[in-house]
């Protein structure tokens, strides 16, 4: 009789246990739902953000050039700034990658701005009769 008393004991003590680590598990993945939903809105934000800045980026008052003259790309490269065109007096191209507050050139952009500036840039015309379907 009081080997079952203890054994009776014994499961009731680790159900007790399983009980608390259960309250303390579920309280735990809450909290850390919680954190990971705060950092996907805020992310969200930058990134909403990010997209509207560059869109709004030639209305600002210090824009450089011309909003006629901007051809909106966005991947890789935000726009081509085809300086003066709106004037027809073409000065130059510019290949315009805008960015907000700290944010950094990515790796496909570093390669991109390398390639403009050691000068391998080149035109072609691609006519459609000469491709084959």
């Amino acid at each position: 009789m009081a080997t079952s008393e203890v054994l009776f004991i014994w499961i009731l003590w680790a159900g007790i246990w399983l009980f608390i680590w259960f309250l303390l598990s579920k309280v735990y993945f809450q909290q850390q739902i919680k954190t990971h939903r705060k950092s996907a809105v805020k992310k969200s934000k930058e990134v909403t953000l990010w997209y509207v800045s560059e869109k709004l980026a030639p209305i600002m008052p210090n824009f450089p050039y011309n909003y006629k003259d901007l051809t909106f790309l966005w991947k890789w490269v935000d726009y081509v700034v085809f300086d003066w065109l709106s004037t027809w007096n073409l000065k130059q191209i510019i290949f315009l990658e805008v960015k907000t507050w700290w944010s950094r050139m990515n790796a496909n952009e570093k390669m991109i701005q390398k390639i403009i500036e050691t000068k391998r840039v080149r035109h072609e015309v691609l006519r459609i009769k000469d491709m084959t379907l």
